[in-house]
């Protein structure tokens, strides 16, 4: 790890360096300057990161391309109704740039119109809506604690002698930390470590807060509150580089994905308490076989007999377990107008 110096040149060793050199600052406001410093975090550089190519840091399900959209598309009128979906605007949250689902699709879109909102930008949606967001919570920072001699305990990152970034524990929580506490368990395993992304949950609450009715499609990893509580000891946060997973957070800040793993709980008791229905969380497994049926078929039956067919073998990827079908899950609730 290269050491932080003071350079008159702005980037963001530099913005790091004057926000730690004096004292700690939190993880969450650590990820937050190496994800979406201006001009410097990785996801404000003018890069491509998403796809299967060895100079990419990782790939999604959106990036299997057409077959994950005529999914998404064939799900949505199942669930919302043809003729709904018809009137409606299918939004896509936090697209990666030059990317749309819509845009895949090999037949005209069954929808009013579409509109992508990039990661970062301001979300403003009213009306009769779908929309869709495939791992744009994740995304967010996140808090990281750990369960120390008797109290949770809030990490943070400070600048050692040689400017080398450094994990240490903050002597206070921060505020967001301090006004949940409550809903962590006094006590816990010495040492247990939990990576809390409560921005997720903020986001969310800003989308539902504003006047629109439709479908909600969220794809992302997570786990229930009892799992991260229980089965996940060293907490679930992790970086991707080039398609290498690794649990140095600290390492090239600005360079590569920071993230961790949702918790489903909080959310879906935003959506019931909003008085969302049909509330279903489901792997994506279980989604795409219940509610893209349709459109599943026809895949299969277009694929070669006896012979290699890549749509066949991309939602193949989609649904088996092995691959995407567990590790990712599908939050969807829909809403009514009022």
């Amino acid at each position: 790890m290269h050491p932080l110096r003071m350079n008159t040149e702005k980037n963001i060793q530099s913005i790091l360096f004057e926000k730690a050199r004096n004292e700690p600052i939190s993880f969450r406001d650590f990820i937050e300057i190496a994800l979406y410093a201006d001009d410097f975090g990785y996801y404000r550089l003018q890069q491509s990161r998403v796809g299967r190519s060895p100079d990419r840091d990782f790939y999604t399900a959106e990036s299997l391309g057409r077959v994950f959209s005529e999914l998404i598309v064939d799900a949505s009128k199942k669930l919302l109704g043809t003729e709904r979906a018809s009137h409606s605007r299918f939004i896509e949250i936090a697209a990666e740039p030059g990317r749309s689902l819509i845009d895949r699709l090999a037949s005209p879109s069954p929808f009013q119109s579409s509109e992508v909102i990039r990661l970062g930008d301001r979300i403003e949606v009213t009306g009769s809506v779908v929309l869709f967001a495939n791992e744009w919570l994740d995304a967010r920072p996140f808090h990281r604690l750990r369960f120390e001699n008797g109290r949770w305990r809030e990490r943070g990152v400070y600048l050692s002698d040689p400017g080398i970034l450094k994990e240490t524990l903050l002597e206070t929580l921060t505020p967001p930390v301090a006004a949940q506490i409550d809903r962590l368990p006094a006590n816990a395993p010495e040492g247990y470590e939990l990576d809390w992304p409560l921005e997720a949950e903020e986001c969310l609450s800003q989308l539902l807060s504003q006047d629109w009715n439709g479908l909600l499609l969220l794809f992302d990893y997570g786990k229930s509150w009892k799992a991260l509580l229980e089965d996940c000891p060293a907490g679930t946060a992790r970086c991707y580089q080039h398609h290498v997973q690794s649990n140095n957070l600290l390492e090239s800040p600005g360079e590569k994905d920071i993230t961790c793993d949702l918790c489903w709980d909080p959310l879906v008791n935003q959506l019931k308490a909003i008085g969302c229905v049909h509330i279903n969380l489901e792997s994506q497994e279980s989604f795409f076989v219940r509610r893209a049926a349709n459109a599943a078929q026809k895949i299969v039956q277009k694929a070669t007999t006896g012979g290699f067919n890549t749509d066949r073998q991309t939602l193949m990827e989609l649904i088996h377990p092995a691959h995407m079908g567990q590790r990712f899950q599908a939050l969807w609730a829909i809403r009514e107008e009022e």
